[in-house]
């Protein structure tokens, strides 16, 4: 089991060099910036004394690091905690320092606060995200993991199961199964192949499966058949071994900040919020979407002239391409497109079905003959999608927002998929910042209505940063 914690123990000591580092340096860079590169160790005057000012700054500035468990193993790799605790830590501590030089009367030069703090958070955020990337690496390959004993119903545990499966960057790797109540013998889980370890209700029985297969952490998924008591006396029992517990309840594709959690009669109840997209977000989205598009189609006026040109030259046909899609409450508007495809292109289609490589209800082929030389180069990377920044402006499309769906899908959609249509179809979205034309139709269905049941502004706006990223790198786009 030691063995398995190793990763834990090294980038916990990784953490600790790069935030000492960061902090030594911007601390130092600050002083030399404002006071000069001679330091003067004397204390004289009234005025504080900044070397050692700026020691016991760095000094503070990484134990409150640490007071914030900004390094603790569990949010390492995936999710905003690590940034937000880094952040927080910085700021209160910047917070003390100006209350403290206030109720003292300390005259605190505004211009060695006014660089340490920022440069200091900026390198901070940007040490975290370096070794996050080295650690996300390290995860796609099966390493860096924290080993996983899954704990309830055989249904529950196969999706727990698939869904750690699909997400290797959170840093879990299932093991093994534990189905309390289950009548049969140990055997293999079907769905996911993970071995099952026993069946027995006691908590002696989970702690020999755990020691069986060295888990680092139990999760407890839902329709486990254990007693309250059983489990709380096995909570015990894993913090005496250092191990991890977990609770999955059944709740799939809820964003935090719809999960709030209330203690009542010692039970730790959790309120799930209902979306709404309405009101003040609802403005808020609009403008958002008119101020950023506005923006956009300025600069990349010359762009969209010089596409222009490129494709009425480069094939015959009009320079746009228009297409009716679907947009929210199901009203249809004139998606536009930078035509990247032969002009009988929809004419060709039904002749080419017998090579779909999409899946359900999307048709897409990796090497679409419709599609001309230029087409080629703009579908690589999104320019086709530049006039789509017209739509937005004008109301029919959102920046960020589900896939804009054609009219025979929407037809054939279940009733849960319709859900896609509560909020505008987007330019971007989850579905193209992972993986965009490689995404099956179940992985593209569920990140759209995981949009439409989590949205934020601040999530948007971290879409857009991604979408950025997956187009320069041409991701998944043909």
């Amino acid at each position: 089991m030691g063995l398995d914690r190793d990763w834990q123990t090294r980038t916990s000591r990784m953490l600790r060099l790069v935030d000492a580092f960061v902090i030594v340096w911007a601390v130092a860079g600050a002083y030399v910036i404002r006071f000069g590169a001679e330091p003067d160790f004397v204390i004289s005057g009234e005025e504080p004394n900044y070397v050692w000012v700026s020691v016991a700054l760095a000094m503070v500035w990484w134990f409150m690091l640490g007071a914030w468990n900004s390094r603790q193993s569990r949010i390492l790799g995936a999710g905003p905690d690590e940034y937000k605790r880094v952040a927080a830590a910085s700021l209160w501590l910047f917070g003390l320092v100006a209350i403290f030089s206030y109720s003292f009367r300390i005259e605190t030069a505004r211009g060695y606060v006014g660089i340490a703090l920022p440069v200091g958070l900026a390198g901070l955020l940007l040490g975290r995200w370096l070794l996050r990337q080295h650690l996300s690496v390290a995860r796609q390959k099966g390493n860096s993991m924290s080993r996983l004993l899954l704990l309830g119903g055989p249904s529950a545990v196969a999706h727990l199961a698939s869904s750690l499966y699909r997400a290797k960057h959170s840093g879990y790797l299932p093991v093994a199964a534990y189905t309390p109540g289950v009548v049969g013998p140990p055997r293999f889980e079907p769905d996911s192949g993970l071995p099952i370890l026993g069946h027995l209700p006691d908590t002696d029985s989970v702690l020999a499966a755990i020691d069986s297969c060295r888990a680092d952490a139990v999760a407890v998924s839902a329709g486990v058949q254990l007693h309250p008591q059983t489990i709380r006396h096995l909570g015990w029992e894993l913090a005496a071994r250092n191990v991890g517990l977990i609770m999955a309840p059944a709740l799939t594709d809820i964003a935090g900040p719809r999960i709030h959690t209330q203690q009542v009669a010692g039970l730790p109840l959790i309120h799930v919020t209902t979306p709404t997209l309405e009101g003040g977000q609802r403005v808020a989205k609009r403008l958002f979407d008119i101020f950023v598009s506005g923006i956009v189609i300025v600069i990349s006026a010359p762009l969209m002239v010089g596409i222009a040109i490129l494709v009425r030259f480069g094939s015959k046909g009009p320079v746009l391409f228009k297409q009716d899609r679907v947009g929210i409450e199901g009203r249809h508007f004139q998606m536009l497109k930078f035509r990247s495809m032969v002009v009988d292109a929809e004419a060709r289609l039904a002749e080419l079905q017998d090579r779909n490589e999409g899946s359900g209800l999307l048709f897409k082929i990796k090497d679409d003959p419709r599609i001309t030389g230029v087409g080629g180069f703009l579908r690589r990377y999104s320019l086709d999608e530049l006039p789509q920044l017209f739509n937005v402006f004008s109301g029919s499309m959102s920046l960020v927002g589900p896939r804009p769906p054609l009219p025979q899908e929407v037809e054939a959609y279940e009733h849960d998929v319709r859900r896609r249509l509560l909020v505008k179809p987007g330019l971007t979205g989850l579905w193209q910042v992972s993986g965009r034309s490689t995404l099956s139709w179940q992985d593209s269905v569920r990140l759209d209505l995981y949009y439409v049941e989590n949205w934020s502004l601040a999530g948007d706006l971290l879409i857009i940063l991604r979408t950025v990223r997956a187009v320069f790198y041409s991701t998944g786009a043909y």
